[in-house]
């Protein structure tokens, strides 16, 4: 799900001592502060988006924790390619003066990040420096959507309010509480708030996109870069396919035994051998249909042709009828 915040992003040339020594603690090769080119962006903030939810100030607290050490990319592409800057810390900042939409003090929070000075890098520095790389989307999970309205946690509660409809005069819209983890943040192309800002997309608990990290995984040329949250629900959604795979196994052999016991009751001139390979080489559809048109002939009532025929009952007050 995409959202989208104001943005602030700032070209930093100097780097401080004490800032170097956060970077250097990712970095397996001591870098001076000359090889590195350091900038700051606003992930995210409390204000109500375009999708009429928003992150608490106790959430974006939490968020910071998680977000330090995260790399960013390009376009949410799990492509280890696509790496081009690193967060080595964040903060929280709250303005004493602005207030959100809710009447609190608007707070937002803050990443401070890094890339080496390579060639490779040189073009996008330049894009930072002159405003182009301006919008970034962040990957995080929650595990509480709370409803204004009502109080309930949508995403394990029924809730009957929609977002962006006013009730009474109060308009409905959806906190999103207790982050649970946070994967990454990318560069993007176009935002989608209506104040041009940051795209932040994020997963509800225990929803996840499946079909979009197999794509992904399909269309990257080298490395693959897997978040832990994406990793756990990939390795979920393998493990409950696996079981359904099994299921289907066994389910198959019950049709193969029955298939070559009806062949056998049925035209037992043919070897098992044969009505095997003939089982086993049939899709499972056409199995089924093989197994069930056996059992009718089998089950059908034929009757032989040395059976006595039914002796005719005569009413003995026949002839006495007109």
């Amino acid at each position: 799900m995409n959202k989208c915040y104001a943005l602030e992003a700032e070209n930093r040339e100097s780097v401080s001592e004490e800032d170097l020594s956060l970077i250097n603690s990712f970095s397996h090769t001591p870098l001076s502060a000359q090889e590195v080119f350091c900038f700051k962006v606003l992930l995210c903030d409390n204000e109500i988006d375009r999708d009429f939810e928003r992150f608490t100030t106790e959430s974006l607290k939490a968020l910071a924790d998680m977000f330090v050490g995260k790399t960013a990319i390009k376009n949410h592409s799990m492509n280890s390619d696509d790496q081009s800057a690193r967060t080595y810390k964040t903060e929280v900042v709250t303005d004493p003066v602005r207030k959100n939409s809710l009447g609190e003090p608007y707070s937002f929070l803050t990443a401070y990040c890094y890339m080496p000075r390579l060639e490779k890098n040189a073009e996008l520095i330049e894009e930072i420096k002159a405003g182009i790389k301006k919008e970034v989307s962040v990957g995080c999970s929650v595990s509480a959507s709370r409803c204004s309205i009502c109080g309930k946690d949508r995403l394990h509660e029924g809730c009957v309010h929609r977002k962006g409809k006013s009730y009474g005069g109060k308009l409905c819209f959806d906190s999103l509480e207790n982050p649970t983890d946070a994967y990454e943040w990318s560069f993007v192309a176009v935002p989608a708030q209506k104040n041009a800002g940051v795209t932040k997309s994020f997963k509800h608990g225990e929803v996840f996109g499946v079909d979009s990290v197999v794509k992904e995984l399909k269309e990257a040329d080298g490395e693959v870069l897997l978040s832990s949250e994406r990793a756990k629900a990939l390795t979920r959604e393998i493990d409950r396919l696996t079981l359904l795979a099994k299921q289907g196994e066994e389910y198959r052999s019950v049709l193969e035994e029955n298939a070559v016991k009806f062949f056998a009751l049925t035209l037992p001139s043919l070897s098992s051998d044969l009505t095997r390979r003939l089982c086993g080489s049939a899709s499972t559809e056409d199995l089924k249909e093989l197994e069930k048109a056996l059992r009718q002939k089998r089950n059908a009532a034929v009757k032989p042709q040395t059976a006595p025929e039914a002796e005719e009952k005569h009413d003995s007050f026949n002839e006495f009828r007109f």
